[in-house]
């Protein structure tokens, strides 16, 4: 376990950092991915959202500058989640937390440096992305107090759900209208509020800390 002394950076607590680099990864995720749908000039949101890096093979497209910016916003929010991870294994935190979310920036930052037309790298990351974000979420809910723990467990179990979904119907049945896109990103936006909250709740935590002290 860290003490106090040592899990201070420039009188930052470590877990502080970890939620700014979370709430951080929340924003430029979002952010990035609408910023890269504006611009592409022929995209839907019914389309997955990795065809913003680069469409599959074997006639993958990317266009620019969406290509760039998607796959940029990948690996700077993929370093973030890992960077949060890492302060929060220095801060003396459960595995539980920390490890299925540095698995999760691994993923994450994967997809940036595998886009699309990187076979079969990039379904690999992004599989591992959807896995373990959906775990990490679920799994975070031992790490934190009620009742933030049932909305961790909420989103976890929704994005899981959406991925055995997405599995095993693909763009069939009663969501089939969403098709894979839609679908797709029932997996991905709740893992981003996810990890938002995660990033306030500990950073709420610092919070509390010093109000019980003065």
């Amino acid at each position: 376990m860290a003490t106090e002394s040592d899990s201070l950076v420039d009188g930052i607590a470590d877990a502080a950092l970890a939620g700014v680099a979370l709430l951080l990864t929340g924003g430029v995720s979002l952010l990035g991915i609408i910023t890269a749908e504006a611009l592409h000039p022929d995209y839907a949101t019914t389309q997955e959202i990795s065809d913003l890096g680069s469409t599959r093979p074997p006639d993958p497209v990317s266009y620019e500058p969406t290509a760039t910016i998607f796959n940029a916003t990948m690996l700077v929010s993929g370093a973030l989640v890992l960077t949060a991870a890492f302060f929060l294994y220095r801060d003396g935190r459960r595995r539980a937390l920390w490890l299925p979310l540095g698995v999760f920036g691994l993923g994450i930052f994967g997809v940036g440096v595998f886009p699309g037309d990187v076979t079969p790298w990039h379904g690999i990351f992004a599989l591992l992305t959807f896995t373990s974000g959906g775990i990490a979420a679920a799994l975070s809910a031992r790490a934190v107090s009620k009742p933030f723990a049932y909305v961790c467990l909420l989103f976890g179990g929704f994005s899981l759900a959406s991925l055995v979904y997405a599995i095993f119907l693909g763009d069939t049945g009663p969501l089939g209208d969403l098709e894979l896109g839609g679908i797709e990103r029932w997996v991905v936006y709740p893992l981003l509020v996810w990890v938002a909250g995660l990033g306030g709740y500990l950073l709420g935590e610092r919070t509390d800390a010093a109000d019980h002290t003065t």
